[in-house]
């Protein structure tokens, strides 16, 4: 079995769910939800006993799709997080049914099947084409996660935002698909890499065309200055399709810009000099426009919001790390690896803020006053989890902005570090706000009673905890998974 035929069957596991609750409307949502989960579950099983070599895919699909370490890598990451996603909807299901029409959220059950689809064609694009249309497919379906609870004001509101935003960002992003093609005569990675090492070509056309390309893939991944969406949008859907935004369409919108500016600063090449400025100095102003806003939220899930701005930050700036040869990682596998650090940590955190809503609490610091008595299992995880996004060593976390400040200092960009550390202390103040809160003694006996935590929603907020302090103490085997093919295969021969 090839790893498309995987990625086909959840795209058709989708649409047939879709059309499970069109003509049986009376099914229980347990039951779709079930088999989603399963669906997604029996995928990612397929996916570790499938044949990683690309001469197992079907002919008409070699030509586009590619499988390396970091193709690789994002589909298994594209499927952890739906399962994740779908895990956390079920969990908030009892909530989310009182917003949707007639109880009803099979589409949000569905849906995460093919954006998973999506995201996995994308992590395997060679031509931009290919990424376009897997790109519109996740686009497109995350439109209508958004709004999906549409007796919520505030849901609609996000929606809409979203899709006006999403709209002119795709339409940037076609014009720089377009002046890229007029520039290099090619929409593949591999011809735009070529071409930019050809003495021949236009500089001027290949830094226009990458202005508009980085403008498209900005807003995707919440990058400054398209970063105008992240607040609002975030705080308004549903806490599982804010997790989903944060961390399965960065994913996706970052294994996109790995390629492509892979492809335009391949060595000799004629503007990468220029692309690299450019990144660090969007990462920094990145870092900036998220770290600061957020010391200044009382509600978490929109210091949440802030915060993703900021990690993109730092993910630009460990993408503008061109020579990176620490860790037995290049740019791209420094990004890679933050992104895998960074998904239990953000998934632990929203699944937090979902438990306190179910128990009819707001989304305020406020409301997680007391935490620490009313839920101590709870407590200690969410503290893992915020220590972990601040950075704090031993955690998971620590490692990823470890790694990307590491980078930066190789390459003495003492304006952008210093930047980014403006940015981590910003974090450890916001993060440690809400720990504070937990641990705080609760001054309205009302709110004092013994939180209710389901065994599904323990096990998974232990599970999480568990991941991000083995990844922050020992962080080797996903350090070799992430490695180039050559230093993997020296490892595997010692």
């Amino acid at each position: 079995m090839s790893v498309f035929t995987i990625e086909v069957f959840l795209a058709l596991a989708g649409m047939v769910l879709l059309l499970v609750e069109a003509f049986f409307p009376k099914i229980p949502f347990k039951t779709l939800g079930g088999a989603a989960i399963g669906s997604a579950v029996l995928a990612f099983v397929l996916y570790l006993g499938c044949s990683k070599e690309t001469s197992s895919l079907p002919g008409f699909v070699s030509a586009w799709h590619q499988l390396d370490t970091l193709a690789l890598f994002y589909k298994g990451f594209a499927l952890v997080t739906t399962i994740l996603v779908l895990w956390l909807l079920l969990i908030c299901a009892p909530y989310l049914k009182r917003f949707t029409v007639d109880g009803k959220f099979g589409e949000m059950l569905a849906l995460p099947l093919i954006v998973c689809a999506g995201m996995m064609w994308m992590a395997s694009a060679k031509d931009l084409v290919t990424v376009f249309v897997s790109l519109e497919l996740v686009t497109v379906s995350f439109y209508v996660l958004v709004s999906a609870t549409r007796k919520s004001v505030v849901s609609l509101e996000a929606g809409v935002k979203y899709l006006i935003l999403g709209a002119l960002s795709t339409g940037i992003l076609v014009f720089g698909i377009a002046w890229i093609y007029g520039a290099t005569g090619s929409l593949s990675f591999e011809g735009i890499a070529a071409a930019c090492t050809q003495t021949g070509s236009n500089k001027t056309a290949l830094l226009f065309a990458t202005a508009f390309l980085l403008a498209g893939m900005g807003f995707k991944v919440a990058m400054a200055p398209f970063q105008m969406w992240v607040p609002d949008v975030y705080q308004g859907t549903s806490i599982p399709v804010t997790t989903f935004l944060s961390v399965g369409s960065k994913a996706a919108g970052f294994i996109v810009l790995t390629r492509l500016i892979d492809a335009l600063t391949v060595q000799g090449s004629l503007i990468r000099s220029e692309v690299v400025l450019i990144l660090v100095g969007l990462g920094s102003i990145t870092v900036l426009v998220g770290s600061l806003p957020a010391i200044f939220q009382t509600s978490v899930k929109r210091m949440l919001a802030y915060s993703s701005i900021s990690h993109a930050g730092f993910l630009v700036l460990a993408l503008a790390c061109r020579d990176s040869v620490r860790f037995d990682l290049s740019a791209g596998g420094i990004v890679a690896f933050y992104l895998a650090t960074y998904l239990p940590m953000t998934v632990l955190g929203f699944l937090g803020l979902a438990i306190v809503r179910l128990q009819g609490q707001g989304e305020e610091i406020q409301d997680f006053t007391g935490l620490a008595k009313r839920s101590p299992l709870l407590a200690t995880m969410l503290t893992i989890a915020f220590a972990s996004l601040a950075g704090l060593p031993l955690t998971a976390g620590f490692l990823g902005k470890m790694f990307v400040f590491v980078g930066m200092v190789d390459q003495g960009w003492w304006v952008a570090i210093t930047c980014a550390v403006i940015g981590a202390a910003a974090g450890f103040y916001y993060y440690f706000r809400i720990i504070l809160a937990m641990f705080s003694p609760e001054p309205n006996e009302a709110k004092g009673s013994a939180l209710q935590l389901g065994a599904s929603a323990r096990i998974l907020c232990v599970a999480l905890g568990l991941v991000i302090l083995i990844l922050g103490v020992y962080p080797r085997p996903l350090q070799k998974l992430l490695a180039p093919a050559p230093i993997a295969a020296q490892q595997a021969a010692k």
